[in-house]
């Protein structure tokens, strides 16, 4: 066992005090690992577009003072009671939604969505005892989905973290730890293209730009990006993206702009951006028949998803897809052996590094749309 099993750790954390102000480090005290849980030493972390959503605190319940933060790399520091598939300098990813091998979903080859574990934005305490593990001079600082990966070291329940290779370069295979792996997850695991199909692709951030990654893996003849930035194309080609349409430039929906250019319409339709009216154009330009869309986005609350029934009767088929359909512990370590053997490149999704200290300028890339991972160096 290392040295500070069983002790409290005094680490660096950035702590959101209040919505949408910026980040403090400050000085936390870890708590040691209570029962099923474990203790990580983070090395690298990203930044996610949920990880902002919640800091900004428009649409959800505020919970503050908060650790966010759940895309990131680390090594196992040490465990608590009744952990037996990880130990001590173990390298891990940790993961926002979980997998307790025990539930009907985690026993279901169907499903990824664990009863114990699925992603909870509203709490800000671990499960086994509904208490923090963080706190500053005894203020407790709530958790994040389970994650709370903005501190160099945090405490996470062991079905929340995926176990990968050793050589794997945390640096790098971090960003698979989220919205990466829902992208790829949602063309392999749930659209499946075959070789030569035409799939069109709603949004091109890095959950879309993942997405057309799958596609290209899969073999497709035509990848088709919808976006409403022009900017992105050049960006997208590097993904596979062989052509793009921007619903500004027509007069009449891009589902028939789609149709038309398609022959009634693409294989596969992948949905990244959680418009409403995306949604439904990226069902509406499947070709009937044999037609498949993929919803990935996170939709407003309020939203109500209309279209005519004959678009389902003409067997075209409409899908959800949570993560990718990814099981964390499960699946995720062969989803990092795509990336070193080659297949998979994480590269070209990093746009830009900053040491930890200097980690809301993240914050200020994203919130500008420039590029689309930033990867946080914690001992930098």
């Amino acid at each position: 066992m290392s040295s500070t099993a069983g002790q409290i750790i005094r680490c660096k954390a950035a702590v959101a005090w209040e919505a949408g102000k910026p980040l403090v480090i400050e000085e936390v005290e870890v708590a040691p690992p209570q029962k099923m849980e474990v203790r990580l030493k983070i090395l690298f972390t990203s930044l996610c577009h949920t990880d902002v959503y919640f800091w900004e605190a428009k649409g959800q319940t505020p919970v503050f003072p908060r650790i966010f933060g759940h895309e990131a790399g680390g090594i196992v520091e040490s465990v608590g009671e009744g952990v037996t598939d990880l130990q001590p300098g173990d390298h891990v990813l940790p993961v926002f939604t979980g997998e307790c091998k025990e539930c009907r979903h985690c026993k279901s080859e169907e499903s990824n969505m664990c009863d114990l574990l699925r992603i909870n934005t509203d709490r800000g305490v671990m499960i086994n005892d509904g208490k923090t593990r963080f706190s500053i001079k005894g203020q407790p600082i709530y958790h994040f989905v389970g994650t709370s990966t903005f501190s160099e070291y945090t405490v996470v329940h062991v079905g929340c973290v995926a176990k990968i290779n050793p050589a794997a370069p945390l640096d790098k295979v971090c960003v698979l730890s989220c919205g990466i792996s829902t992208g790829l997850g949602a063309t392999l695991n749930v659209a499946k293209p075959k070789k030569g199909s035409i799939v069109a692709i709603f949004g091109l951030g890095a959950v879309g730009l993942a997405a057309a990654e799958g596609a290209r893996l899969a073999g497709a003849s035509r990848i088709i990006g919808v976006d409403l930035n022009p900017d992105r194309f050049n960006e997208a080609k590097k993904f596979g993206v062989t052509e793009f349409i921007n619903p500004k430039d027509y007069d009449k929906p891009v589902q028939e702009v789609i149709a038309e250019k398609t022959d009634g319409g693409v294989d596969r339709s992948v949905e990244c951006t959680g418009n409403i009216n995306a949604m439904i154009s990226a069902f509406e330009c499947v070709h009937d028949g044999w037609g498949l869309a993929v919803l990935v986005g996170v939709p407003n609350k309020d939203d109500a998803f209309k279209t005519h029934p004959m678009n389902l009767l003409n067997e075209r088929t409409l899908k959800g897809t949570f993560f990718g359909n990814y099981k964390p512990r499960s699946d995720l370590p062969s989803v990092v052996e795509k990336y070193m053997n080659k297949e998979l490149e994480v590269e070209k999704f990093i746009t830009h590094h900053v040491p930890f200290s200097e980690i809301n300028k993240a914050f200020k890339y994203m919130l500008k749309g420039e590029g689309l991972r930033c990867i946080i160096h914690m001992e930098a």
